[in-house]
């Protein structure tokens, strides 16, 4: 009996040391923490009611969407966040020894109790509106049934083209639009979101903008280092035609085929292109030979009167080319090497006045060919200094040109005292126009006016630093005091037609 005793003793120990070795340990917990944020947009959530199943603690996030909670055993867990008027989210956790996971919710709002916006009720500019400026300001009205917070979007198409152009997260229920196209038709339409229930659209509204004032005067401005061409009226009304950021010059105008050449850096070249009164539908003419002679700034190139064809200088050869850049055509050769740096061609198309000079611009000369490439009449040869501003009156009689009657000459193509003068064919006389010039400036760049009652042309100071302005010179006529007005100041190379 005492041995049965002995042995029962000594199983009963062994079985409570068994059942010590299972107790459970701070080893066999870890922690589940994360965060809460907006599906939408991002930002941290307040208050979100955060647990797991299997049970655990019942944990709420902080002010930045943290949450934490202790002491969970380790295993397999399905972990849960909820909010009012969010859609529940569960995410899967695993939870290991000692171990700290992370988890993040993005919580969606839930729909289920939302009402929508309503419609959005266009405004401004009314429907089929016409002649509405370039710059337009959209306005409408947009509410909420329980005064959610609204953002707008618009979507903007126009007829001449398949661009669709959004404009998104508007806060205000107004939008300014800038820089629309000329005599084009737009078509938009608002649609409004409180960020719960699927947006609500607008019908659609059309307007049509301005036509194109189709001004006469073509000038220069600099910007951004590069020479952009632009258009302007009587009123000093100025708008932009090419883009700033490509170097454009020298825009000559022909009314028969209402379009603008001019001159733009091509790569390493300069060459010939053609666009329409309101800077569209831009077209290189010159290709295989590029326009080219001493100095770039001071070259030139003339239309035919009906706009079927543009002779321009390449060095010492003048070329004639069709304005569809077809029939490219050598037609003169200067016969002592010089380069050909401007040319204007006569209304009836009959002659053809050149400027020539050496590689520095100087030795200049000014004659006339006709068709056939021959020199019929030397206008001014034999002086110093520089020439320039070829320009044919409309009978072809007449050409006035500038002259720096200082004969200075220098590597900078520095001018001191350049002035106007008109030469007559009939009398063969060349005489100074007075046009009041202001001491130390130079007249340059001159033009007749369309009518030939005035002149255009660039004014500037003699020291080559200062800015320059384009001036419109009348002279007394019937009794009247001559004026001289700036009308597009910082502004160079003129056209007037």
């Amino acid at each position: 009996m005492k041995n049965i005793c002995i042995q029962f003793s000594f199983f009963l120990l062994i079985m409570l040391s068994s059942c010590s070795e299972e107790k459970i340990t701070g080893e066999d917990f870890g922690v589940i923490e994360g965060k809460v944020v907006s599906a939408v947009t991002f930002e941290p959530m307040e208050n979100v009611k955060v647990f797991s199943n299997p049970n655990s603690s019942i944990v709420f996030t902080d002010v930045e969407g943290k949450f934490t909670i202790p002491s969970v055993k380790v295993g397999q867990y399905s972990v849960e966040a909820q909010k009012e008027n969010y859609i529940t989210k569960f995410e899967s956790a695993t939870v290991n020894v000692n171990g700290t996971t992370t988890i993040v919710f993005e919580l969606k709002l839930s729909t289920t109790n939302n009402k929508p916006p309503l419609s959005p009720v266009l405004v401004a500019p009314t429907d089929n509106a016409l002649n509405q400026n370039l710059d337009q300001n959209l306005s409408w009205t947009g509410s909420d049934p329980e005064d959610d917070i609204l953002t707008y979007e618009i979507t903007l198409r126009n007829d001449t083209n398949s661009d669709v152009v959004v404009y998104s997260n508007i806060a205000e229920s107004n939008f300014s639009l800038s820089e629309l196209k000329y005599s084009t038709k737009y078509y938009w339409q608002v649609s409004a979101s409180d960020g719960v229930s699927p947006a609500v659209l607008s019908v659609v509204y059309s307007f049509t903008t301005t036509s194109f004032p189709n001004d006469r005067y073509l000038f220069v401005k600099k910007a951004n280092d590069n020479n952009v061409i632009y258009s302007g009226n009587d009123a000093g009304e100025q708008l932009q035609l090419t883009n700033s950021n490509t170097n454009s010059w020298r825009p000559r105008k022909n009314t028969q085929a209402n379009k603008i050449a001019f001159i733009r850096a091509s790569g390493s070249q300069n060459h010939i292109y053609t666009m329409n009164p309101d800077g569209s539908g831009i077209f290189k003419v010159t290709n295989a030979v590029p326009i080219a002679g001493f100095n770039s700034e001071f070259i030139n190139f003339s239309w035919s009167a009906d706009g079927s064809q543009i002779i321009y200088p390449f060095f010492d050869k003048l070329y004639r080319i069709n304005s569809n850049g077809t029939g490219l055509t050598e037609i003169f050769k200067t016969p002592d090497g010089k380069f050909i740096s401007e040319c204007d061609w006569s209304f009836d198309n009959t002659k053809i006045a050149l400027k020539v000079n050496d590689a520095s611009g100087y030795k200049a000369e000014i004659y006339v060919i006709n068709t056939s490439g021959v020199i019929t009449n030397r206008v001014v040869s034999g002086i110093k200094g520089a020439l320039g501003g070829l320009n044919f009156s409309v009978t072809g009689q007449k050409i006035i040109f500038t002259d720096d009657k200082s004969g200075f000459e220098d590597p900078s193509y520095r001018q001191l005292d350049t002035r106007v003068y008109e030469h007559d064919f009939l009398t063969g006389l060349t005489l100074e126009i007075g046009l009041e010039k202001p001491a130390g400036s130079l007249d340059l760049d001159v033009r007749y006016s369309p009518s030939e009652a005035a002149l255009i042309l660039t004014n500037t100071s003699n020291d080559g630093l200062s800015v320059k302005n384009i001036v419109v010179f009348k002279p007394s006529n019937s009794g009247e005091d001559a004026s001289r007005v700036i009308i597009f100041p910082n502004a160079s190379m003129p056209d007037w037609e």
